[in-house]
């Protein structure tokens, strides 16, 4: 069971607990300007958070940026070195709103994208993020695809970026994992990867923990596709956790095997050593007592934290 990382393919047994949503460096100048509240730039800043997750038990993240959004693979391999934590860099592309100045990003066909898609993964990432016009390809590779959706349904532009994903995992072997805008539209890339016979369980769908409706998740998890639930951060300080009780909903309607978490935690108020709450390690403290609280025990925390995401995150040996 191999999986790629920012430093090399490791034995997924070796992961320990897994983050599968994350974002540790997002660096660029649009970032810099317009999103300021997510501008993660300092390696030294990641290094002291990560330090801290590595401590509660964590020993893997994927940082979840993808092509042209921010990403820096030198800062993710410096920052794996420095807290023995892996980390699993990200292609693929976000929604339109992060590529002004990059018209590829937004108009460029399936081929084309399917191709940059495989590169990363397959011979490393463009130390310059595909900014352009030169591409001089890091020793970090991708080992996983990233497709996203600003809205319910998927638009032209979306279909390309889909279809293109689905070939580049094909190709190399990467599982995909999605954004959801606000959690609604998953339905939308279910049906999308299904029409392209993409198989379901090599596809995780980010964030539709923020629709706290049980119906929603079931019909989802029935369709054969994975969840990552990533809301719970924000919701620390709730009486009742709303992630920790579709976690138990999914478990007791047969589903466990289909679940994994994260933190999507772009945001510098919820770093604690930025002086935000409640820090990213919260996931291996807090939230587990959230977990106990509904009733999982320590074999169903192993299973959402490190076997589901040990085996999704593998590359597949005959793509």
């Amino acid at each position: 069971m191999t999986v790629r990382t920012v430093l090399g393919d490791v034995d997924a047994a070796s992961l320990g607990a897994v983050l599968v949503h994350e974002h540790l460096i997002i660096d660029n100048a649009l970032i810099a300007r317009d999103y300021e509240h997510i501008h993660l730039s300092s390696v030294d800043e990641a290094v002291a958070e990560v330090t801290e997750c590595a401590a509660a038990g964590v020993g893997c993240m994927v940082d979840a940026m993808p092509a042209a959004g921010g990403r820096h693979p030198d800062r993710l391999a410096e920052i794996s070195r420095r807290t023995g934590v892996a980390i699993i860099a990200t292609t693929g592309l976000h929604t339109p709103k992060y590529y002004p100045h990059h018209p590829w990003a937004l108009e460029a066909d399936v081929d084309t994208l399917a191709q940059l898609f495989i590169a990363d993964i397959d011979e490393g990432i463009d130390q310059f993020d595909y900014t352009g016009p030169v591409i001089d390809r890091s020793e970090c590779r991708a080992g996983i695809i990233k497709v996203a959706t600003p809205e319910a349904e998927l638009t032209d532009r979306c279909q390309r970026v889909f279809r293109a994903a689905a070939i580049a995992a094909d190709m190399t072997g990467a599982p995909i994992l999605t954004h959801c805008e606000e959690g609604v539209g998953a339905a939308s890339h279910v049906a999308a990867f299904a029409r392209l016979g993409f198989p379901l369980h090599r596809v995780v769908i980010s964030h539709t923990d923020k629709v706290v409706d049980r119906r929603y998740h079931r019909d989802l998890l029935e369709s054969g596709v994975n969840l990552e639930y990533d809301q719970a951060l924000r919701r620390s300080t709730d009486e009742r956790n709303d992630t920790a009780a579709l976690i138990a909903d999914a478990v007791e309607a047969g589903f466990i095997g289909q679940i994994m978490v994260g933190t999507d935690g772009a945001r510098r108020t919820l770093w604690a050593t930025l002086g935000g709450s409640p820090g990213l390690a919260w996931m291996r403290g807090g939230f587990l007592a959230s977990l106990d609280r509904v009733g999982l025990d320590a074999d169903g925390v192993k299973v959402i934290f490190e076997t589901n995401p040990h085996r999704f995150l593998e590359l597949e040996t005959t793509p």
